[in-house]
């Protein structure tokens, strides 16, 4: 990702957390893989807006992009010295054209520490000082792997194990605060170069569930009750992300009521879950003839359709 992450984004320099966490969503939407199977230039670009909004997601890395401390793909700058100013030398006093007052100062000490002590030849980290630019040896490049991971895992953060590419298998802890397109970066973990192994970039996809459904950071329910349920009221056990519970369903329930569990949704950044909100459904019969018999000569007396106009 040599682009700069701004650009990628669609976000000034100056943008809050909230306008780029609102631009990665647009384009993280827009782009997602599913959505574009038969486009290889939309999964490139969908990786390239994930590593952006990795780097500028994280307070710290940002701050330290924004000081030229790290390039676009988190890599440390080592911008080295150029070529000297003013016509000075270092002759082991002051300059000519600055270090005014530097008299007797060791510089050597000064670069010792900055390119990692001297060549045995008395230069400075192969090639010398003076008009030079020290490089650092180039990392391996990183490798992205995407990971499904369950609507349930997801709303509880359980471990998630991965296989990687050299073979190792690693159990994963999902972030407080995880969603469709969050990555996660796993250092050293790429592939190996002569300054050192790059990162594996793993990126999260949720996966659709057979019957809960994400809503926000809330997680909804449909569950269907049986008519003596709703007529009498009763107690009974509905799934969560978590494993089953108990709920009061009250005599005289229509359907479309929503009954809501607290803590029982998606992990929020804080660490707090939002709820599971669960709708009931009565569920009649069909052809049921002893209920036919049961409310022979019944009706329901209500204007219910009163407040619709009909």
């Amino acid at each position: 990702m040599a682009t700069d992450p701004y650009s990628l984004l669609g976000v000034a320099r100056g943008a809050s957390e909230k306008d780029i966490k609102s631009a990665y969503r647009k384009l993280a939407k827009e782009l997602h893989p599913d959505r574009n199977a038969d486009n290889p230039k939309a999964a490139e670009r969908f990786s390239e807006v994930a590593g952006a909004y990795d780097l500028l997601s994280d307070a710290d890395k940002r701050a330290r992009f924004d000081r030229g401390e790290i390039d676009a793909d988190g890599n440390p700058a080592h911008p080295g010295f150029g070529s000297r100013q003013g016509g000075g030398d270092f002759a082991g006093g002051r300059s000519s054209g600055g270090f005014d007052g530097a008299e007797g100062v060791d510089l050597g000490g000064l670069f010792e520490g900055l390119f990692g002590g001297r060549s045995s030849g008395g230069g400075f980290g192969g090639g010398g000082f003076g008009g030079g630019r020290a490089r650092a040896q180039p990392r391996g490049a990183n490798v992205q792997y995407r990971l499904g991971v369950s609507l349930p895992d997801a709303a509880a953060l359980s471990s998630q194990r991965i296989t990687l590419a050299d073979g190792k298998t690693i159990d994963l802890k999902l972030p407080a605060g995880v969603e469709d397109g969050t990555q996660m970066r796993l250092s050293g973990k790429g592939e190996a170069g002569p300054g050192g192994a790059g990162d594996a970039l793993v990126i999260i996809q949720i996966q659709p569930h057979g019957f809960f459904r994400q809503d926000g950071e809330n997680i909804r329910l449909d569950l269907p009750i049986s008519l003596d349920e709703a007529v009498g009221g009763a107690k009974v056990k509905v799934p969560t992300v978590e494993g089953p519970v108990m709920i009061t369903v009250a005599p005289g329930t229509s359907s479309g009521k929503t009954l809501r569990l607290k803590g029982k949704g998606m992990s929020r950044k804080d660490g707090s879950r939002g709820d599971q909100l669960v709708t009931l459904e009565i569920a009649l019969p069909e052809g049921d003839a002893d209920l036919l018999r049961r409310l022979e000569g019944w009706r329901d007396s209500r204007k219910i359709r009163a407040k619709l106009g009909v």
